[in-house]
Order: structure tokens, then sequence, then C-alpha cells
């Protein structure tokens, strides 16, 4: 049992906001383009633009940040925040007035 407390706080999420221009062709192209490299990289959409990702551990969630900083687009504004799995657990989402649950969380396969 103690086991599945530490990795609640082992397991990360890793959230990308980002704010980015899309007044011109070349703008629009950018901004389609971080988002794409996102996806590609594992991160799914949880508003248009906010992006998550699940990490086994801090150490991969160091890996998908060097990524994400790797493609940041030359202008706009882009925020990268990592929250632990218990954290990211107590969130409270609503559509509407309803309450909506939580995105499952992805199984961890294990190799030996």
């Amino acid at each position: 049992m103690q086991t599945s407390r530490l990795n609640q706080y082992r397991v990360m999420w890793v959230l990308v906001f980002f704010d980015l221009p899309t007044e011109t062709k070349i703008d629009r192209k950018r901004a389609a383009g971080f988002r794409k490299k996102l996806l590609k990289d594992g991160f799914s959409m949880f508003q248009f633009s906010i992006y998550l990702r699940h990490c086994p551990s801090r150490e991969n969630a160091n890996v998908h940040i060097k990524r994400v900083k790797l493609n940041l687009p030359p202008d706009g504004h882009v925020g990268i925040m990592i929250v632990t799995d218990k954290q990211f657990g107590m969130m409270e989402l609503y559509f509407g007035k309803k309450a909506k649950e939580l995105p499952e969380v992805p199984q961890q396969l294990s190799l030996f």
C-alpha cells in the first residue's frame, strides 16, 4: 500500500499552456506546428491552448520538457508546469455545472 502512495508523488503530469499569435498565415502555421509537435510527443489536448502529458517519473518529465523547449515558436507566450499525480488527482473539473471525471491515467508497462 505504501508504494502506491509513493507513486502518487513520483508520477508527474506535465502541462503546457500557450497563447500564440495567429494574425498572419505564418503565425497560424507556427501555432499549428507547435500543437502538432506536442501531440507527436504524447501530449493530449486538455483545452485548446492547454496540453498535458502523463510521465512515470520526474526524469521522464524533464525529457519531454526539453523537447517542448526545443520546439518553442519565436513569438507568443508558453508556460510549462509539472504537478504530481496526487496534485492532479485533486483537480475538480466541470462541464457547465456538471462535474466531469479526470482523464484516465495511462497504464504503465513494465518490462523485465
